[in-house]
């Protein structure tokens, strides 16, 4: 007797997401202001206040519970992939044409992003006394004083010698360890490489290994995301109970600036790259990755949403398992758009904020510098914050003035991280489109079935 096939959801996982979302931001006002009002009336050392920091912390723990298994899963999905794909593919000119396609059309989106952010940001001049008052000024850099000592010893040098020499690890294994991830996918591509020139009565043996590890780990990914209304839920919920939208009203042109830049990447930028390489419908496309968004805003991390983002690719949008690995893999690293685009606007901001006039040959340098070191930058929260103190220094501009950008980054970092993911789709759509490998869209249901054909005529 044939096993009855599996029921279908009533409601769509993204959806379940997107409903968690708002309840959580619901929640986390509720909380805000129910905290504010307390805390007015009977200090802080109540039940009641006492009852609303458990609260914060229980949620704040289970997301951090639920972004530690995304992380968890991201590297040896990344190497296992990673290896799978190129050991398999066994023709390097093929490889050396799929990776120069990828870094092609990354460079080509990071410069568009970049200097759509400077032409906001001169347009709109968020720095100017227009829009922030020097109360304002003082209040916000009192309040944050020393930040930016801290994020400069967590730095890494722009410099783009130190870059490429980083790039290659010293040791693999604590290069996994540490999950730097540019120098995960370089062991993985020449581990890779190692195994496709063997005889494949050698490597076959240990490619099928890899695959079934990847198999294994992917399946792994899917478990999770059935959990994922709540861990989105419980990520949004203390965010938006800490920091509510007081600062948000101080700095609304800065913020303005930025999801207006970020908008015309999502809605312009990215919808190009697909329509102009590949067949794919943007409607089909954007549904696809939906629940890659949703992950990526919640948990404002590339590095913990990449599973995620990898198995939407193959599942949803019908990339081959190898150019879906691969690009998206390497896209968590260097693909950084929304990014650049911060740092850009950031610069300018503050320079226009302490009456800086940075010279239009200055602020053309700032398009390579700031797609430099978002390539740099952590794939963790806030993580472009990090590398923007070393672009401010390299201007002249006060490093201090960060303290501003730091206090309405948490809100402005989820939607970064949902412009970067959104291009390591766009961009694996485009490069399996010129390679002729591009599949019809698949249902969430076949899935699994689907991405088991793909890695089989891969190779």
């Amino acid at each position: 007797m044939e096993a009855p096939p599996p029921k279908r959801e009533r409601l769509a996982l993204h959806w379940r997401i997107l409903i968690a979302l708002g309840i959580g931001v619901a929640l986390g006002l509720v909380l805000a202001e129910w905290g504010n009002a307390i805390t007015e009336s009977a200090g802080e050392t109540g039940f009641l206040a006492g009852l609303i920091r458990f609260l914060v912390n229980l949620n704040k723990t289970i997301g951090e519970v639920f972004k530690r298994s995304l992380q968890f899963i991201a590297v040896p999905i990344i190497l296992f992939a990673l290896v799978h794909a190129i050991g398999s593919l066994g023709d390097l000119r093929q490889l050396g044409r799929i990776g120069g396609k990828t870094a092609g059309i990354f460079a080509c989106t990071a410069i568009t992003s970049v200097v759509v952010g400077l032409a906001l940001v001169n347009l709109v001049a968020p720095g100017g006394e227009r829009f922030i008052s020097a109360d304002a000024k003082g209040k916000l850099l009192e309040s944050l004083a020393g930040t930016p000592t801290q994020l400069a010893d967590a730095a890494k040098s722009t410099n783009p010698w130190n870059l490429v020499r980083d790039i290659m690890p010293t040791n693999p294994f604590d290069s996994l360890a540490r999950g730097d991830m540019l120098q995960i996918v370089v062991f993985a591509l020449l581990l890779g490489i190692a195994l496709s020139r063997l005889p494949q009565e050698r490597s076959r043996s240990v490619l099928a290994a890899v695959d079934t590890l990847t198999e294994a780990f992917t399946a792994i990914v899917r478990g999770i995301m059935r959990l994922a209304p709540i861990g989105v839920f419980c990520l949004i919920v203390p965010v938006v109970a800490t920091l509510g939208f007081d600062a948000l009203r101080s700095l609304g042109a800065y913020c303005g600036t930025v999801l207006a830049g970020l908008a015309i990447i999502q809605l312009g930028i990215y919808p190009a790259v697909v329509r102009i390489f590949s067949p794919l419908p943007l409607r089909e496309f954007f549904r696809g990755i939906t629940q890659v968004q949703l992950v990526a805003f919640s948990s404002s991390s590339s590095a913990a949403t990449l599973p995620v983002t990898i198995q939407a690719v193959r599942d949803k949008l019908g990339v081959p398992a190898d150019i879906a690995g691969f690009v998206c893999a390497l896209g968590a690293k260097i693909n950084m758009d929304g990014t650049a685009l911060m740092q850009a606007v950031a610069t300018v901001f503050l320079a226009q904020f302490y009456g800086m006039e940075l010279t239009l040959p200055q602020q053309a340098t700032i398009v390579i510098t700031a797609v430099v070191s978002a390539i740099g930058s952590p794939g963790i929260p806030s993580g472009g914050m990090v590398m923007l103190v070393i672009v401010l220094r390299t201007y002249g501009v006060p490093a201090e003035g960060i303290g501003m950008i730091l206090a309405v980054d948490r809100v402005l970092d989820m939607c970064r991280t949902v412009i970067n993911v959104t291009g390591d789709a766009a961009v694996s759509v485009a490069v399996a489109s010129t390679e002729g490998g591009l599949e019809p869209p698949r249902g969430a249901d076949a899935g699994s079935a689907g991405s088991r054909s793909r890695q089989g005529g891969d190779q």
